[in-house]
C-alpha cells in the first residue's frame, strides 16, 4: 500500500478517535463479514503456530499475520471502493472527494501504512475495535505510539535483541525468549479461537446465535518485546438509530473509549 505522503495529512488527522460504519444489508453481506473475520483469525493462528516454533523468525510470524490482515483491509476496499480504491484514496486525501467511498479508501489506506511498518518500528502497538451490530459493523483502526501492557502478555524475539551469542547470559536469555513465545503461542491460539467463536457462520447460526458485539485486540513491539492480547466486547445493539447504505465516519464506541482508559498507560499516545 503506497501512501501519498510520508507525513499525516490534515484530513487523515480526523481519523484520530474515529471509526468507519459499513452497511451488512443483506445475507451475502454477513457471509462476507464472517469470511473477513475469519481471516482474521487465521493471521492469529497461524502466527500462534509459528511464534510456538523455536526455529521460526519471530519476523516472519508477524509479517504472515500482516498480510492476512492486509487481505481483510483489501477485500473490503475491493467490495466496496473497487479495484482503483488506491486512487479514490488519494482523492480524497487531496480534497477531490468526500463521499464515503472515498472516506472508506483512505481510512483504510492509511490503517495498511501504519500496519506495513507495525514490527519495522519500535514502539508502535496496533489497537483496533471490531463491533458488529443490526445490519452495520464499526471498524476503528487505532495506532498506539507506545507499548500496551494491561491485558496483554509479552515475549521476547531474540533476533530483535542486541544481547550478542557470546554474551554470558545468552543462552539464559534465548532459553526464556523461547519459553515466553510458547505462553504467547498457546494465548495466540486461544485468541484466535474466540474471534471465530465471535463472529460464526451466518449459514449455520441464527440471528439470535450472533448478538452484537465484537473484540478489541492488540499487537505491538518495543525494542525486542512484542505484545499481544484480546478482550470479547458487549456492545449496545441500538447505539444507531439509522441504516446506511454506504461507508460511514463515525465517533469512536463507548467500547473504544473504556479500552484507551483502561489498556493504555499514562505515556502513550493515540495516534
Amino acid at each position: 500500500m503506497r501512501r501519498v505522503d510520508s507525513e499525516p495529512s490534515e484530513r487523515t488527522h480526523q481519523f484520530c478517535r474515529r471509526a468507519i460504519r459499513l452497511p451488512i444489508r443483506s445475507a451475502e453481506a454477513e457471509l462476507e463479514f464472517h469470511r473477513n473475520m475469519q481471516r482474521v483469525a487465521e493471521s492469529v493462528e497461524r502466527k500462534a503456530e509459528m511464534v510456538a516454533d523455536p526455529r521460526m523468525s519471530v519476523h516472519d510470524a508477524c509479517d504472515q499475520q500482516f498480510e492476512r490482515i492486509k487481505l481483510s483491509y483489501e477485500t473490503t476496499l475491493e467490495r466496496f471502493v473497487g479495484s482503483d480504491y488506491e486512487s479514490v484514496a488519494h482523492a480524497y486525501l487531496e480534497g477531490d472527494r468526500t463521499d464515503g467511498r472515498a472516506t472508506l479508501a483512505a481510512y483504510l489506506s492509511e490503517a495498511l501504512w501504519r500496519l506495513q511498518q507495525l514490527y519495522s518500528v519500535s514502539d508502535l502497538t496496533f489497537f483496533p475495535v471490531v463491533l458488529k451490530y443490526p445490519n452495520s459493523c464499526t471498524i476503528n483502526a487505532r495506532f498506539v505510539r507506545g507499548q500496551v501492557v494491561e491485558n496483554t502478555i509479552t515475549y521476547e524475539s531474540p533476533e530483535h535483541s542486541t544481547v550478542c551469542p557470546d554474551d554470558s547470559y545468552a543462552e539464559i536469555y534465548r532459553d526464556e525468549s523461547h519459553w515466553s513465545q510458547k505462553q504467547a503461542a498457546s494465548h495466540l491460539a486461544d485468541s484466535a479461537q474466540a474471534i471465530r467463536e465471535r463472529f460464526p457462520d451466518p449459514r449455520e447460526t441464527s440471528a439470535d446465535d450472533r448478538p452484537a458485539g465484537g473484540v478489541v485486540s492488540v499487537f505491538g513491539r518495543r525494542g525486542s518485546a512484542f505484545t499481544s492480547g484480546l478482550e470479547l466486547v458487549d456492545v449496545d445493539p441500538d447505539r444507531f438509530d439509522d441504516a446506511v447504505s454506504t461507508p460511514t465516519l463515525v465517533s469512536e464506541s463507548p467500547v473504544a473509549t473504556r479500552t484507551e482508559r483502561e489498556w493504555l498507560p499514562p505515556d502513550a499516545t493515540l495516534l
